[in-house]
This record gives structure tokens, sequence and C-alpha cells, in this order.
């Protein structure tokens, strides 16, 4: 029976419940969630299987000593009683990575190098030699976790962070996460089932991340290595047969369609997609969202719309109602979820979220919210679902970091492929004794056999027909500020000599008194700024 010990997942704030299930589908057991990490226990297997298939893992850790210290002396004697030979030889390089949150600990680099000179000193003293120190791609990755005074030694079995798929060949300004478009498409529920729509695709990631779901292609498969791939103990050909295991795959009958209104994004996007094999799969067109038409049925669309970084407030809420305008009357029977994270852009859409939650998108705290676009009123789409059965959501609650968490294991697709479909492009990497990968042949094809949006019908760009009057801007007069005589005081008389102020004198008041007496006065008019006037 193989050995089984601990492991750590890390993901975004808001993706660990799904992390959490994707593990328990690949055999992990003990399965305890946490803020941005899922902790777990299996074997070689679940380890390599959790490099190779999660979608919403950033990384995954193997932890090899847990110990208290309150300096980094005591960090240093800790770390030098590890057998470190077990995990690296003389030949070998490493780099150490530290994370801190504790008082007792200032720089987080000093705790890296006192870990360094343990590890260093460990071998010197034994063998009169000692590993080399690489900072870009050594053989071991090693991580120091600080948390008060717990510590954490782990190695890190993936090397570069897992949201780098190794398909992306380019990019727009700013790219969505690969990590972050899984996890998105993943909580819709949506596995390949209807169209999948991404009117503002940008470089294309929630278009491809969505092909790969809708085939169940693991996400791993494009990268050219993993960490453990270097350690002493691993395992060749349980790696291979992990890799080369298609019996998970699907076929996919429906499309993804994406559009930007931006060429050099859509050239973008068909790079990475050719690159991933899955040109058979998506249809690209440059088109601008409000120019939308018509919308493929049935479908779901995800998007992740720009936020006010690189455009103006005012045309930041036009787009969203824009958006809103556009779902209303083109999406009617979707499932429409966006990423934003400004509150008025959302008000802007004009539509009740029937489910929101956050999710972090870098540095920004943003909210994903899903609108059912639906015909007719409320109550009676409501009505409608209640009598087929079918559970309306509760909205999304963020998982209570410390509890456990127990998962139903989903019943394995059945993995009947046609004769028809495309085998997997051929990945030339740096590994030349693995076997050929079943899937060898590229999934591109000629970009003039491609569908459009909808067979035989135009999907973007009808002239507006409805007759509709152009919206008149705002023609009330600005407020003109009243201008009073010599001889009034807000329309009480004075006689010529009277003081201006009563019979106080200028000079007459204390330090500390009012200047005007208890006497108070009021603007007689109010200013207002141009965008006031805006409606």
């Amino acid at each position: 029976m193989s050995e089984t010990f601990e492991m750590v997942a890390k993901t975004l704030y808001g993706l660990e419940e799904i992390l959490a299930g994707e593990l328990l589908s690949l055999g992990a057991n003990d399965i305890q969630i946490g803020r941005r990490m899922v902790s777990f226990t299996g074997d070689k297997e679940v380890l390599y299987k959790a490099n190779f298939c999660c979608r919403t893992a950033l990384r995954i850790l193997k932890p090899i000593y847990h110990f208290k210290a309150k300096d980094a002396d005591t960090v240093y004697k800790e770390v030098k009683k590890v057998k470190w030979e077990n995990y690296i030889s003389l030949d070998k390089t490493f780099a150490i990575d530290s994370v801190i949150y504790s008082e007792d600990f200032n720089h987080s680099k000093f705790v890296a190098y006192r870990t360094k000179d343990a590890i260093v000193d460990y071998f010197m003293e034994k063998e009169q030699k000692r590993p080399s120190v690489r900072v870009n791609n050594p053989d071991l990755y090693i991580n120091i976790h600080i948390s008060h005074n717990d510590c954490t030694l782990s190695i890190d079995s993936s090397g570069e962070s897992l949201h780098k798929r190794g398909y992306r060949v380019d990019q727009t300004e700013a790219p969505l996460n690969e990590v972050l478009a899984a996890g998105m498409i993943l909580k819709t529920g949506w596995k390949g089932e209807s169209n999948f729509v991404d009117p503002m695709c940008g470089s294309g990631t929630l278009l491809i991340e969505a092909a790969m779901i809708a085939l169940n292609i693991a996400p791993g498969v494009h990268r050219k290595e993993f960490a453990f791939e270097k350690w002493i103990d691993f395992d060749q050909e349980l790696f291979d047969r992990i890799y080369n295991d298609e019996s998970q795959e699907r076929e996919f009958t429906f499309k993804c369609y994406g559009a930007d209104i931006s060429p050099a994004a859509i050239e973008i996007a068909e790079k990475n997609i050719r690159s991933a094999g899955l040109m058979k799969y998506i249809d690209l067109k440059v088109q601008p969202f409000q120019q939308c038409a018509e919308a493929p049925n049935p479908g779901i669309m995800v998007t992740n719309p720009p936020y006010g970084e690189r455009i103006s407030s005012r045309d930041l809420l036009g787009l969203y109602n824009m958006i809103g305008e556009r779902i209303k009357h083109v999406f009617t029977g979707y499932k429409v979820w966006i990423l934003s994270y400004k509150d008025e852009c959302f008000d802007k859409i004009g539509l009740k979220p029937s489910e929101k939650m956050k999710l972090m998108n870098g540095s920004l705290e943003c909210e994903y919210r899903c609108y059912d676009i639906f015909e007719g009123k409320n109550k009676d789409y409501k009505k409608a679902l209640n009598e087929e059965g079918e559970a309306r959501p509760s909205g999304f609650e963020r998982p209570d970091v410390a509890g456990k968490h127990s998962f139903e294991r989903r019943p394995d697709r059945p993995s009947d492929r046609s004769s028809d479909r495309p085998s997997r492009p051929n990945f030339k990497t740096d590994r030349l004794d693995r076997p050929d990968r079943r899937f060898a042949a590229a999934h591109a094809e000629d970009d003039s056999e491609r569908a459009p949006f909808v067979p035989g019908k135009r999907y973007f760009g009808d002239d507006r027909a409805d007759g509709r009057p152009a919206r008149k801007d705002f023609v009330a007069k600005r407020p003109v500020k009243k201008r009073f005589k010599d001889d009034e005081v807000f329309g009480d008389k004075k006689k010529f000599g009277d003081k201006k102020f009563g019979d106080k004198k200028f000079g007459d008041r204390k330090f500390g008194d009012k200047k005007f007496g208890n006497q108070s006065f009021k603007k007689p008019f109010k200013r207002r700024d141009d965008d006031d006037l805006d409606d």
C-alpha cells in the first residue's frame, strides 16, 4: 500500500469550495478548507493528479516538518533537524520562499536566509560539500510558512504557479488569471451542456478554459514541467500513466463564442486558442457588444467587462448601462454571469441578481453576479421553476475557514467518444523519454470552416430599427446667482449710516466670539457642478 501524507493546495479567495470538490474527485481524503487554501491527505498519485488536473489550484505544497519558533535563530536550529538528503542531493540546486504572518519576525527575507544557512550548514557538516542556491528554475523549491509562532516547512511540488497553463503565447494589457477564469466557470455549474458566450473576450482566457472544461481536458496538459519531476523519489511511470489517461475526456457538441471590440485582442485570442488546439470549438468575431442582435440558444454568458482602471467613470457607467440593455433584449433564457468590482456599475445594469459572491481579481475585491434573463414576469418565472421542482440558489456564503467540509463524489461521466474526434496535439517538451501522448493532432481547422454564431443569420451588426428617438440631453438652465442692491441686507432696509451688523462694532468682540454675533446667513443660491446636471 502506497504511503499517504499531508498536502496543502493554495488557491484564490472565493474558490476554496470549488478546489475542495476537485480534490475529492481525485481521491483526496481529510479535506479541510481554510482561507485561500485547502489541506488534504493522499498518496503520490493524488499529488501528481492534483497538479495535473486541478483547475483552481495555484500550487500544491507537501509539508515535511512542523515546529514553533519566536526568532530566526530558532528557525535555523529546527530546519537543521530535517534529513535533507532525503529531498536533495549535493549536485542539485534549491531556492527558498518565505511567507510570514507574525509580529516576532519583521523580515521574511531574513527568515529565508536563515533557512538557507541551515540547509547549507547541514550538508557542510556531514559531507563538506553543499548544494547550490538558484533563484530561477531550481531543482527543489522549499517553502517556509510562519503564522504567529507556528512554522511549517514544505516542499513545493508545482514550481511555477499552476495558473501558467502553457497555452498562452500572447496577452492583452490585463489578462484574466487562468485559475480565476476556471473558477468563475465552475461556479456556474456549466460543464458543456450548452453554448458558451463571452462578448468581451479579450485574449480569450474564459473561452479556452470553458472549452477545456467542456471537453474535460486536464489543465496541465500544456505545461512543460512540474517541480515534482525533479524530486529524488519521482515515479516516471506513474506520471506518464496519469498524463496519457484520456478516459475522462468527453464530447462537446456545442460551441464557445467570443467577441471583442478590439481587432488586436481578437488576433491575440486566436493565437492562444490555436496554441491550445481548440480552434474547432471556439468562434471569434470583432464586434462591439452594443451591436449584438442575436444569441445562440441554449446558452450561458460569462464575461469580465472593464472595471474602470483604464476607462473614465462616465464611459464606464455608460458601458454597464449598455450591457444591461443588451442582455435584457438579446439573451433571453440565459444565465448571465458578470465579474466587476464597483456597485455603481452593477446598478447601471438595472437587474436584480439571483446570486452574488466575492472573488479576488489580483488586488481588487470583486463581486461575481448571476442574472436570470427570462421572458414575462418574475413571479411567473419563479412559479414555473417551483412547478418543475427546481431549487433556487440561496446565494453564496463564505465557507467556515476552520471547519471540516464533506463533499459528495460525483459519478464518473461516460467516456465514449466518436471515431471522428480529433486527437490531441503532439506537445514537444524537454522530456524526451516520455511516451507520446495520444492527444497527438491539433484541433485546429481552417478558419473558413468555422460556423458563425447562428448558421444563416447575422449575429451582430443590425442597425437600430425600432424608431426610438435619440436621447435628449438635459437642457435646463443653470441657476443664476442673485445679486442684491447696495441698500438691501437680505430683504431688510437700512438707513444710511446704520451699522452693517447691528450695534456691535467690529473691534468689540472677544476672542472666541462669533464674528457676526448669533445671526446666521443662508446662501442665496446653491452652486451645482456640471456633472450634477447630467441625467
